[in-house]
C-alpha cells in the first residue's frame, strides 16, 4: 500500500514539474546522440550543401558548378612581406644576430608585392581545360573513352612494359543506400594488350574516377587471354558472334585493308594487334555487349591446322594478289582421297567455318536517278571509255614485264 501511494505521489510531482518547466521528462529516455552530422565526413556534408540536386540538373542549374575552384589566398604570401613590410623576430628573421637581440622594426614600403599578388590571384580565377595533343585524344575530344592510360601496374616481379590500356567506357552509376540515399560511383570499362595477341578487358567501379581507372586497368591485366593471329595481322576466317541483343559479323581482310568497323572494335583490334578486318554490328550497340561478343568470336575461331586435322583435308588458299594460284596453307597427317569424301560434304572454307551457314547480304537498292534521261545520256557518253582505266593499268604492267624480259634476253 505504501509503495502504491509513493508511486502516485511521484507521478503527480513529475506531472506538476513538466507543466511548470515545459520539459517532457518521458522523452528524455529516447534521446539520440547521433545524426548524419557526426556520421558523415565534412566533405560529404559540404557536397550536400553546395551541390545541385538531380531535379535541378534537369532544369539546367549548376552547369558551371564543377568549373568554379576556390582561390587559395595564402598562395604567394610570406609573413612580414607586403605593402607595409615589417621585420618580425622569430617569424621572418632570427631572434639573435651574433650577440645582439633583434627588435621589431618597420621596413620600406613596396608596391610591387601587391601587383604580384593580384597577378597570381587573377591566374587562379581563369578556368582552363587541359589541352591534349591529337595523339592522346580519344574518340571525342578530351573525353576519356578511347584514350590511353598507360600499362598496368606491376604485380610482384611481373612488369607490363609492352602493354597499352585504352578506356572504352566511363560512366556514372548510382546505388541506393539506406542511410545516404543515392550514392554516386564511376564505372569504367578498359581493354589492355601487348599488340602481339595478348588482350584482356575488365569493368571496375569506385567513388573516384582515378580509383576506378586504376582498378579496371589492373583487373584487365589479370584477365589477359591469348588470341591467335593469322600472319600476325588479321583473323583466320570470317565468323559471326553474339551476346545479348548484339550480333557482330566479322570478315577477314588482306594486308593494307585497315580496320573498317565500330570504334570500340577498332580500339580492341589495335590493342591486340589486328590490323586488317571488317566488322558489321546488328542490334544493340551496348559497349560491354560489343566487347564480350567480339572476344567470344575471337576465342571460337579455328586455326588452319585445327581445320585440317578435323576434316583430314588440305586447306588451300587463293589470293587475288597471287593471281588466284592455289597455295597449301595446312595439311593433316592423314589426307583423305576424293573417293573417301562424301557427296554432300561441305568443302567451301567460309561455309564450313560458319557452321554450314551463309551470311545474308541484302542487295543495294538502285538510286532514284537510274531511269532518268540525264543518267541514260551519261552512260552513253561513258560507253566508249568504260574500261579505259583497267586497260591502261594492264598495258603498263605488260610493258614493264616486256621490258624486263627483253633486258634479260640482251644479257
Amino acid at each position: 500500500m505504501a509503495l502504491r501511494i509513493f508511486g502516485a505521489v511521484r507521478q503527480s510531482f513529475t506531472r506538476h514539474f513538466e507543466i511548470q518547466s515545459g520539459i517532457n521528462w518521458s522523452s528524455l529516455n529516447s534521446l539520440r546522440y547521433t545524426s548524419f552530422y557526426n556520421k558523415l565526413p565534412a566533405e560529404d556534408i559540404w557536397r550536400g550543401v553546395t551541390s545541385v540536386s538531380n531535379a535541378g540538373k534537369k532544369r539546367g542549374r549548376g552547369k558551371g558548378a564543377g568549373k568554379k575552384l576556390a582561390k587559395d589566398l595564402n598562395r604567394g604570401q610570406t609573413i612580414g612581406v607586403g605593402s607595409k613590410n615589417v621585420l618580425w623576430p622569430g617569424l621572418n628573421a632570427p631572434i639573435l644576430r651574433g650577440k645582439t637581440l633583434i627588435q621589431q622594426e618597420q621596413l620600406s614600403e613596396s608596391n610591387e608585392v601587391d601587383k604580384n599578388m593580384q597577378k597570381i590571384r587573377d591566374q587562379m580565377s581563369n578556368f582552363r581545360f587541359a589541352k591534349l595533343s591529337s595523339i592522346d585524344r580519344g574518340w571525342s575530344g578530351a573525353k576519356m573513352p578511347g584514350r590511353s592510360i598507360g600499362p598496368p601496374d606491376p604485380i610482384g616481379d611481373e612488369y607490363f612494359d609492352n602493354f597499352d590500356t585504352r578506356v572504352l567506357e566511363n560512366k556514372i552509376v548510382f546505388i541506393m543506400k539506406g542511410n545516404m540515399g543515392r550514392k554516386r560511383r564511376y564505372s569504367v570499362l578498359t581493354i589492355t594488350g601487348n599488340k602481339q595477341g595478348l588482350g584482356g578487358f575488365a569493368v571496375a567501379k569506385a567513388p573516384e574516377v582515378r580509383t576506378a581507372l586504376r582498378k579496371s586497368k589492373n583487373r584487365a591485366a589479370q584477365k589477359t587471354i591469348k588470341i591467335e593471329l593469322c600472319d600476325g595481322h588479321t583473323i583466320f576466317h570470317d565468323f559471326s558472334c553474339a551476346f545479348g541483343q548484339t550480333r557482330i559479323f566479322v570478315e577477314r581482310k588482306p594486308e593494307g585493308y585497315g580496320l573498317i568497323c565500330h570504334r570500340a572494335i577498332e580500339t580492341i583490334c589495335k590493342v591486340i594487334g589486328i590490323r586488317n578486318l571488317y566488322a558489321k554490328i546488328e542490334g544493340s550497340t551496348n559497349l560491354q555487349h560489343i566487347v564480350k561478343a567480339f572476344f567470344l568470336g575471337l576465342l571460337q575461331q579455328k586455326t588452319h591446322e585445327e581445320i585440317a586435322q578435323q576434316t583430314n583435308l588440305l586447306v588451300v588458299e587463293f589470293r587475288n594478289e597471287a593471281g588466284k594460284h592455289p597455295r597449301i596453307v595446312s595439311q593433316p597427317e592423314y589426307c583423305r582421297t576424293n573417293e573417301q569424301i562424301k557427296q554432300n560434304e561441305v568443302l567451301d572454307y567460309n561455309q564450313y567455318v560458319l557452321g554450314d551457314k551463309i551470311i545474308l547480304k541484302k542487295d543495294k537498292l538502285d538510286p532514284f536517278f537510274v531511269n532518268s534521261r540525264g543518267y541514260i545520256l551519261y552512260l552513253k557518253r561513258k560507253e566508249q571509255i568504260r574500261n579505259q582505266n583497267k586497260v591502261r593499268a594492264n598495258m603498263l604492267a605488260f610493258n614493264e614485264d616486256h621490258i624486263k624480259v627483253c633486258s634479260k634476253l640482251e644479257k
